[in-house]
């Protein structure tokens, strides 16, 4: 088996954009990997894997990537006869576009493969249809079953579930469940989460291509819109638009390019993918498996990650995920937080691209834009919200929902 390099990444600004197709978003991603490698070498590409989740309920509902690219095939600006693979797995969509392509290169399927991912989730005065995208992240043949599972969950937490009652989706409400267990069990608090959305606001406002650019104290955090309690809007990520792409090759390959290419080279570590089930309420959760058979792969411990990137859709999130990811120790990932660990110049710098709070969630670009980030770190090209000298990044990115558990993880580990 080779190894991996991701040799060139981008991403577009995230936040509403109704005015651009999923083609726009589409050519703009990959002319900017393409750009940033800084060599031409887009008819080198052998594979590609194409990642989105709700561009049928715009219509397209097959064949995805081969529309997106079609232009850019007519054009010359992408090869013809590539194969594209179209994936999906809610908020994971990314991500497992990322593994396929990684998948390619570590088999020597190919030399060259490309990773992208492109989201429309916002529809101008149709929040119906914006719901129906997300409504697919969980069972639609078997409700009753997550039903009954949140009925419990809520009564076990001291929150029983009510769905949608504050204007979110489903999902901020299992958020709230988990959050409310955890407090009830540990003793977190809500200052804590505040605390977490406050910062992740505070990196946000850094990152040009963050959908909020604004910064929010905790007590501005804690005063806002409840959405479902214990939960905030200003602790929960917001709907947008955009794509982001990475472009992976081998070591034999990366050989033959230019030193500057060479240079700026991220190796991949570990590439892990793993599937939710309904597991008991003090059971860890699938990113701890997922962290766990990561680390394994990349020989290596939480204590070797310099920066990380964990899936925030609500702030609550990234205290969960510290412990998930072995940062802290189980139920101590408020306390972790607040301390200011995760800050920039912490101990352990968390979502520094301001997370998905305030960088945003186009679902099926989520995962990519996290690659984005943790790439431009290690090469020390982030300006204002740049990590000192990291050497190992992670990302967790957990997409739909089963039960408690994530649909589907994944866990990336890059080195430099």
């Amino acid at each position: 088996m080779q190894n991996v390099y991701v040799i060139g990444v981008s991403c577009t600004a995230f936040g509403k954009q109704p005015d651009k197709t999923f083609k726009d978003l589409t050519r703009q991603a990959f002319s900017e990997v393409v750009s940033d490698i800084g060599v031409d070498m887009a008819h080198q590409i052998e594979q590609a894997w194409f990642g989105n989740c709700g561009m049928g309920t715009f219509g397209q509902r097959n064949i995805r990537g081969q529309v997106c690219f079609t232009p850019l095939v007519s054009e010359r600006v992408f090869p013809e006869r590539v194969p594209i693979i179209n994936v999906e797995g809610g908020c994971a969509t990314a991500s497992i576009a990322f593994h396929g392509a990684y998948k390619d290169i570590l088999s020597g399927e190919a030399q060259v493969s490309l990773a992208i991912g492109v989201e429309k989730t916002f529809f101008p005065n149709d929040v119906a249809r914006t719901m129906e995208i997300f409504e697919g992240g969980i069972d639609q043949f078997d409700s009753q079953e997550w039903t009954e599972y949140y009925r419990r969950a809520g009564d076990a937490s001291g929150k029983p579930f009510q769905p949608n009652t504050g204007g979110g989706t489903l999902f901020m409400d299992t958020y709230a469940m988990q959050a409310a267990y955890h407090m009830k069990t540990f003793g977190t608090t809500r200052e804590q989460i505040a605390y977490a959305a406050s910062k992740n606001h505070a990196m946000g406002a850094l990152n040009p291509k963050a959908q909020y650019r604004f910064t929010v104290s905790p007590e501005e955090v804690l005063a806002d819109r409840e959405i479902s309690w214990p939960l905030t809007r200003s602790m929960c990520s917001p709907i947008g638009d955009g794509a982001a792409a990475a472009l992976l090759c081998s070591e034999s390959f990366l050989k033959a390019l230019p030193k500057r290419v060479q240079e700026r080279a991220v190796k991949v570590g570990a590439s892990v993918l793993t599937g939710g089930k309904y597991r008991a309420l003090d059971e860890p959760g699938l990113s701890h498996v997922a962290a766990k058979k990561a680390y394994a792969k990349a020989g290596l411990t939480p204590a070797n990650i310099n920066v990380a990137e964990v899936h925030d859709a609500t702030s609550f999130c990234e205290i969960y995920q510290a412990e998930m990811m072995g940062f802290c120790e189980i139920g101590q990932g408020g306390p972790f937080v607040a301390s200011g660990a995760t800050t920039l110049g912490g101990r352990l710098p968390i979502n520094v691209s301001g997370g998905l709070v305030s960088k945003g969630h186009p679902v099926g670009a989520t995962g990519l834009s996290m690659i984005y980030e943790l790439v431009s770190q290690l090469r020390g090209e982030c300006g204002a919200r740049q990590v000192a000298n990291p050497d190992v990044a992670l990302a967790e990115n957990g997409g739909g929902v089963i039960g408690f558990d994530e649909a589907a993880c994944s866990i990336t580990i890059l080195r430099r």
